[in-house]
């Protein structure tokens, strides 16, 4: 199961407080280059838990 569309629209990077895409079961923030992963359907909107943007998310 995906990230619903309304609750995508109103998540935020917790860093920048960009906006963010759902790819690969991971939440991206383009602005800051920071991908957040997402378990059991539930972003795990953590600074510490967010990896650097690869090219496989870009």
């Amino acid at each position: 199961m995906a990230i619903e569309n309304n609750l995508l629209e109103i998540l935020a990077c917790p860093k920048c407080k960009g906006e963010l895409d759902y790819k690969n079961d991971r939440l991206i923030c383009h602005s800051c280059r920071l991908s957040y992963p997402v378990k059991d359907d539930i972003p795990i909107m953590l600074i510490e838990q967010a990896e650097k943007i690869n090219s496989q998310y870009l």
